[in-house]
């Protein structure tokens, strides 16, 4: 799930990331906003796990969810789906108002 906020004095978007997954452990966001570095995602007590990104207006990023290290996840709620180097896709946000 995304939430996006728009703030109307900053050309930023808090982007709420959240993914719900059993019996996982550890759950990161890799997203290209920024170098593709792993953001580790906190979990809600027995929910789903949530980061939130500001990310800049008018932008359109890529990202992926990593489970426990070694299983890929795209987010159902991505604005949309683009195909990577790899042979699968990624989910893409649109940070546009």
């Amino acid at each position: 799930m995304l939430t996006k906020k728009f703030f109307k004095t900053k050309d930023e978007c808090e982007v709420t990331f959240e993914v719900n997954v059993e019996n996982a452990d550890q759950v990161v966001l890799v997203s290209e906003h920024n170098g593709w570095e792993p953001i580790e995602m906190k979990q809600v007590k027995d929910g789903p796990f949530r980061a939130k990104v500001r990310l800049p207006k008018e932008g359109k990023f890529q990202f992926r969810y990593l489970v426990n290290g070694s299983e890929w996840r795209n987010d159902e709620a991505a604005d949309a789906y683009w195909t990577n180097e790899h042979g699968s896709e990624n989910s893409v946000i649109f940070t546009a108002n």
